[in-house]
């Protein structure tokens, strides 16, 4: 016999999932191990001999085969049949179950649990793999169950594969009118006098803006359908936590006393407060937001106290104005005029600018809107005063986020300033404010999903993940910059990294961005080099450069045995403003948000909080987290590549090297800014443009080193991104194939790297313009003097090397006329000469050039012969006959010597 058991007071999910299992194990029955809910009751009353029911008790336990769990892991819900799991002949026990938070005692084979709406869900999914057509009835109480447990798809643990599997139980003849009368069942007297009680008895209390509520209720026995009661309940006094405890009393015991024992219902619409977390040192367990626990022999009202206040302890802090605000805030004086504020919002893209006196002390706010109307009229020369709104509204840092949005809703305000004791901390906007609110729906739509979820703790698993010397480092940075009352951020690649890597990887990362954030506490430019120093006296090993204007730190380690060649710099958060096109960036301390926001990337504008609150907090303002998964580039803003034609390339880069493609619009920004000339203008100007000079140089660098070069290359070549080089300058196929045979030929010269690599790919790509324009390039990118010397006179050396070397007819010519050139020259010229002349120059390299005379200097002083400008001229005329193959032993190089003496 194959045995699906259902728990005791069985749901409509259990006996949903059941219903749906019997019809996968043929021949199996359905055993309802203690009674049901009144709902499931009244329905089998009516609808038992349509489903495989049997008894409890007429179950022999000796012919029982295999036994199946639904919607339940733990042994005690299963009442007398959970002795059936110890029998020695039951090889097979399958558990299914929609609780992946929860332990089991169940000695299960199988386990198939999934963070899913209802446990049916499970068993529909198999049923359409297999093609089995229900019934409508068991159509009908498999829709129940998903019905119940999912609130008809309305609560938060209901998912996309909920609602696909009860539209295809629709399909199924599902009872649309049966459904409607089983899952919102009428109150019986009984619980309506029950829920009169409640009412009147229930005790609630404001908890971190949060009402909770609680209430115990005392009977002679056992009440099934309270779970209902307390839907009901918690909906009517709106209230956002409830426990629902019921005291009874069970049996009677030898001296005549009754039993006591409490059942608790729990239900809760506050994020961050997990329920089953609640329940299961307890051994109760379920949803986060709906769970229940029971126990026996114990005080009702004091456990229940004690719940409540387990209770208040998870409910989170409310996200106040100290968590959402900017700062510092951009200011200006009342006597600013129209237009110096215009040009002022436009360099920092504010959409409204804070008005402070000379004790800066808010007077007032300016806003985008007032400025165009200004201008409208004409009065560019006005000051601000006169348009600006006077006693604006503000906020504390403690105001919280709910009265942050009743307020900008109310007086319709884009802005709310953050004062204290009359002084501007900081700003709060309306973009803050739903991208707060917009987060925290992602954050439980795709917990659910089991995605990386917006904002949540990541700490743990980056601990788990990052290599244990560099995790302690990061610590002790984040606790000196807690106790100046700063907050740290890792930022950039390495929280891309991190985010991209295998869980199982353990990660040695060696390029560290730290940036501080003074929040609603000074800290100033000096705030990076600060903390570095501190940290330099920790690691004393560490070397500190401190470099820039912006007073940036660079700690770095050269091949510590513990942290390898780890380079950190840590900065204050910044904003930036590029004067014009390809210039260095001006740069002005700022917030987290608008550091992050100078990023070039999605994907590289991700932040993780290493201080307290919120600590592993993922800040994400931009999308990158979808730009990961979705594996594509995306520029933050579309004017960036004509801020900075570098981001051309670092995009191609990332892209290459990530695996990943360059979104549509990110590509129409580049090929605009390619387009407009911006570029070739500044170079025909000879504009002082640091992004087309040495910045793009370390780019160039980063590319044509890399094993990724070809695919980059090539990119590069189709986006037309090498333009910005030079506007004539295209890989053709020629000039392509010119490219690869250098490398080829490196590869096999040069396996150790004596030569750059990547300064001959360069060289090669940029031979292909005329000889002026060459130095001209080369200077600008400052390049190596040796490098702008070859491609200055590469013309000459090749004519020069092309013309005499036919004329050749000896070895020894060739080596003597190659000689006079380094391997960089002659690699350069021979992949741009033809077949007869490369070959020539490829045997030089690879045979002649490694031939030696046959003596040396040292066997020439044993011979007699005192060192003098005469061995030059002895061993060249030795190394001549070894390579014309006039002397081929050491004798015959010796009878040789003597003859020129002669």
């Amino acid at each position: 016999m194959d045995l699906i058991l259902c728990h005791q007071t069985a749901d409509f999910d259990a006996i949903g999932a059941a219903v749906g299992l019997s019809r996968l194990k043929i021949g199996s029955k359905i055993v309802l191990t203690g009674g049901a809910h009144p709902a499931v009751r009244d329905f089998l009353a009516l609808h038992r001999d349509e489903l495989p029911l049997v008894e409890l008790r007429s179950v022999n336990p000796e012919q029982i085969r295999s036994i199946i769990v639904v919607d339940s892991q733990h042994r005690d819900r299963l009442g007398k049949a959970s002795a059936w799991f110890d029998l020695p002949h039951i090889t097979s026990i399958e558990l299914y179950d929609h609780h992946p938070n929860g332990e089991t005692d169940i000695p299960a084979t199988q386990k198939y649990i999934e963070p899913i709406g209802a446990t049916t869900t499970l068993i529909v999914e198999k049923l359409q793999q297999e093609k089995i057509q229900l019934t409508p009835i068991e159509a009908t109480v498999m829709a129940l169950g998903i019905h119940v447990d999912t609130g008809s798809l309305t609560f938060e643990q209901t998912t996309d594969r909920d609602a696909y599997s009860l539209a295809w139980l629709m399909t199924q003849g599902a009872n649309v009118k049966i459904i409607a009368e089983y899952a919102e069942p009428g109150f019986t007297p009984q619980l309506q006098q029950l829920f009169s009680d409640a009412l009147e008895t229930i005790q609630t209390s404001e908890i971190r803006g949060y009402t909770v509520a609680w209430v115990l209720l005392t009977t002679d026995s056992f009440i099934p359908g309270l779970s209902n009661l307390a839907e009901r309940l918690i909906e009517l006094t709106e209230s956002d936590a409830l426990l629902f405890g019921h005291s009874y009393t069970k049996g009677q015991s030898d001296n005549n006393s009754a039993e006591k024992r409490l059942t608790v219902i729990g239900r809760s619409r506050i994020g961050g407060v997990d329920l089953n977390q609640l329940f299961t040192p307890y051994e109760g367990g379920g949803h986060p937001q709906a769970a229940s626990v029971s126990f026996r022999g114990i005080d009702p009202q004091q456990m229940l106290t004690q719940l409540v206040e387990q209770l208040i302890e998870l409910i989170p802090q409310p996200l106040s104005a100290r968590d959402l605000m900017s700062s510092p805030v951009r200011t200006i004086r009342p006597e600013t005029t129209i237009e110096q504020a215009q040009r002022i919002l436009l360099r920092y893209g504010h959409s409204g600018l804070s008005v402070v006196d000379e004790k800066d002390q808010l007077v007032g706010i300016i806003s985008r809107r007032d400025i165009d109307l200004a201008l409208h009229h004409g009065f560019s020369h006005a000051p601000v005063k006169g348009y600006m709104t006077r006693n604006p509204k503000t906020i504390t840092p403690e105001t919280s986020l709910p009265e942050i949005e009743e307020l900008m809703v109310t007086y319709d305000l884009g802005r709310l300033p953050v004062v204290k004791n009359e002084q501007l901390l900081g700003i709060v906007t309306r973009t803050d404010v739903l991208r707060q609110i917009h987060q925290d729906r992602l954050e439980k739509k795709e917990r659910h999903h089991q995605k990386i979820p917006l904002i949540s703790c990541l700490l743990p698993s980056f601990q788990e993940r990052l290599y244990s010397p560099i995790w302690n480092l990061l610590q002790n940075a984040a606790k000196e910059a807690q106790q100046r009352g700063w907050h740290l951020y890792l930022v950039g690649g390495a929280v891309r990294d991190l985010l991209l890597a295998p869980g199982n990887q353990t990660l040695l990362l060696q390029d560290i961005d730290l940036v501080v954030d003074g929040f609603h506490r000074a800290a100033d430019v000096g705030a990076g080099v600060e903390l570095a120093s501190k940290l330099r006296e920790i690691y004393p090993q560490v070397r500190l450069s401190v470099h820039g204007e912006f007073q940036t730190a660079a700690l770095i380690w050269h091949k510590d045995p513990e942290l390898g060649s780890l380079m950190i710099d840590i900065a204050t958060a910044r904003t930036e403003f590029y004067p014009y096109p390809a210039a260095n960036p001006q740069v002005e301390a700022s917030s987290i948000r608008q550091d992050l926001y100078r990023r070039d990337f999605t994907i590289n504008a991700l932040a993780v909080r290493l201080t307290s609150p919120k600590e592993g907090e993922l800040l994400d303002f931009f999308g990158g987290v979808e730009d990961l998964r979705s594996h594509q580039i995306k520029v933050l803003h579309a004017n960036s590549f004509i801020e900075d034609p570098t981001r051309i390339y670092r995009a191609v880069r990332f892209a290459v090297r990530l695996g990943f493609k360059i979104e549509p619009l990110t590509e129409e920004y580049i090929r605009y800014a390619i387009e407009s000339g911006v570029y070739e203008k500044l170079r025909l100007e000879n504009h002082p443009a640091p992004a087309l000079t040495t910045r793009l140089r370390a780019e160039l660098n980063y590319i044509l080193e890399a094993s990724y070069w070809k695919p980059a290359l090539q990119l590069l070549s189709h986006l037309g991104a090498l333009r910005p080089l030079h506007s004539q300058l295209v890989l053709t196929g020629e000039l392509w194939w010119e490219i690869r045979c250098v490398s080829r030929w490196l590869r096999y010269l040069d396996p150790d790297h004596h030569v750059s690599h990547w300064l001959i790919r360069l060289e090669i790509l940029i031979a292909s313009l005329k000889t002026e324009e060459r130095i001209k390039i080369a200077s600008n990118l400052q390049l190596p003097k040796d490098s702008i010397e070859r491609l200055e006179n590469l013309d000459s050396m090749e004519k020069t090397i092309k013309s005499a070397l036919p004329n050749c007819q000896k070895v020894s010519e060739f080596v003597l006329l190659l000689r006079q050139y380094k391997i960089q020259i002659l690699i350069i010229v021979g992949v741009r000469s033809d077949k007869s002349i490369r070959h020539i120059i490829w045997q030089y390299l690879t045979q002649w050039s490694k031939t030696q005379a046959l003596l040396n200097g040292n066997d020439l002083k044993a011979m007699g012969y005192k060192p003098s400008p005469k061995f030059k001229e002895i061993l060249d005329q030795l190394l001549i006959a070894t390579l014309d193959q006039k002397i081929e032993t050491k004798q015959e190089a010796v009878d040789f010597v003597k003859t020129i003496d002669n």
